[in-house]
């Protein structure tokens, strides 16, 4: 089964609810989608996503010409072509457009791959499992007042949700951070897990007091209080805080995986499946972190993260943030908190019929 010809699309899906996330303004997603059909008749496709335009065309410019040099590999050869592909292109690497690039042909050929097998993707890479746990992400933002965070945990609660991620401000007090997870908590009773996001936003001393506040405030789970390189200052603040300490989406390469693994800065490694490069490198991140009993997260695009979650021994929760509903078909809702995979092969999705012509965007 060799790879005939690949097409690369680039999509614009609107955003129901615009919002304003660091710094920026939010009123649609943008997906870089790759389809790969093979001599076959089997055709795979694989998107990465991003809520801004800048440098959109660059990345959908650069899956093109990879894409091309996939013609006539083994589509069911999906780690021999991600090696081809990177050797070829490493001098732009590694990491940075070069994995954005890489992702959306990866995932490709993971999903024609598994469904030439006849596999959902989950059992394709080993399987386990047939639901993975989720947390709710979206419609969390630090921009909100306390009675909208409160409706949205209620909207949360009510779909099934028993977690949910606030993002917290870089400016406010230890308090004022604290008295907001205390306000998440009390929208709903019992009360969802709440989990809190400083975007990197913090010094290591501003860290240490909102930690303490926020862990004393019933919050479960900080994600990146520290710039993702200050490796020394995440572990002290996992060595004196009782919460997690969650981090690793700024991450690009196996090798920083290592380092922030051996230094032994996080709780929770979460990975960006777009940064990594794909399925190829997320199999083999996930399985450093076992190695150094670590529990993995995938960030964002959790129609496609659930089959790898579910798959790794290792794999905690989902990241429910769905930026790519418009675009794709089925998608079943999470139920009770949970994720759940279909049989289908492949992936399990399917491009909406009318995707390509209503959401095409010139690159």
């Amino acid at each position: 089964m060799k790879v005939r010809y690949v097409s690369v699309e680039v999509l614009r899906t609107p955003v129901a609810d615009p919002y304003v996330a660091a710094g920026h303004a939010v009123d649609a997603n943008w997906q870089v989608v790759s389809i790969v059909e093979t001599d076959t008749g089997i055709t795979g496709f694989g998107y990465v996503v991003q809520p801004r335009a800048e440098l959109v065309a660059a990345i959908a410019a650069a899956t093109r010409e990879l894409g091309g040099w996939l013609v006539g590999c083994r589509a069911d050869e999906p780690e021999a072509a991600w090696a081809s592909l990177y050797r070829r292109a490493s001098w732009v690497g590694p990491g940075g457009l070069l994995h954005w690039a890489l992702a959306a042909l990866d995932i490709a050929m993971w999903d024609a791959a598994a469904r030439a097998a006849g596999l959902p993707l989950y059992r394709m890479l080993g399987g386990g499992r047939s639901s993975v746990p989720a947390y709710a992400s979206d419609r969390l933002w630090y921009s909100l007042e306390r009675d909208a965070l409160q409706t949205s945990v209620r909207a949360h609660a009510g779909a099934g949700f028993r977690a949910a991620k606030l993002r917290l401000s870089h400016h406010g007090s230890p308090d004022a951070q604290a008295e907001r997870v205390a306000s998440a908590r009390a929208a709903v009773h019992p009360p969802l897990d709440i989990m809190v996001d400083a975007t990197e936003g913090w010094s290591e001393r501003t860290a240490l007091a909102a930690g303490r506040a926020i862990g004393e405030a019933g919050g479960t789970w900080l994600e990146d209080p520290l710039h993702h390189t200050n490796l020394a200052g995440l572990r002290r603040l996992r060595e004196r805080l009782d919460i997690q300490v969650a981090g690793g989406e700024h991450y690009y390469t196996l090798d920083q995986f290592r380092t922030c693994l051996a230094h032994e800065a996080l709780d929770v490694v979460i990975l960006d499946l777009a940064r990594v490069g794909g399925i190829t490198p997320w199999r083999k991140i996930a399985a450093l972190a076992e190695a150094h009993h670590v529990p993995v997260c995938g960030h964002v695009v959790p129609e496609v993260h659930a089959h790898l979650v579910a798959s790794a021994p290792n794999g905690l929760m989902v990241e429910y943030m769905p930026r790519s509903l418009e675009m794709l078909t089925p998608l079943l809702p999470p139920h009770n908190g949970e994720v759940i995979l279909s049989d289908a092969p492949g992936h399990g999705l399917a491009l909406a019929a009318d995707a390509l012509d209503r959401y095409r965007q010139v690159p």
